[in-house]
């Protein structure tokens, strides 16, 4: 896939108010990895159940993440970025 023109520029989903952008450090297993969240900590995120089998995610992903209210070293994914939509987050400065 060719970038063209630089006419890729993609309305891309940005977090709601109760979420942060992260990297996949880690895989757990038991559907749970580990991710260093863009408020700087480091939190054990699960993947649901409706992402499980249909969204594979790896090491080195960006994912927005939802972290637990009652827990905050937890979180849940809520979404994970293709490669290209994260090249684009960190050209326009939403990631370090």
């Amino acid at each position: 896939m060719t970038d063209g023109d630089g006419q890729g520029r993609r309305d891309l989903r940005m977090p709601d108010d109760d979420e942060v952008f992260a990297e996949v450090v880690e895989m757990l297993g038991a559907n749970r990895v580990k991710v260093r969240c863009a408020d700087g900590e480091e939190r054990t995120a699960r993947i649901p159940g409706r992402m499980q089998k249909r969204v594979w995610i790896r090491e080195d992903d960006i994912v927005l993440v939802e972290p637990w209210d009652w827990q905050d070293e937890k979180a849940d994914i809520s979404w994970r970025y293709e490669k290209n939509e994260a090249e684009q987050l960190r050209e326009e400065g939403h990631l370090r």
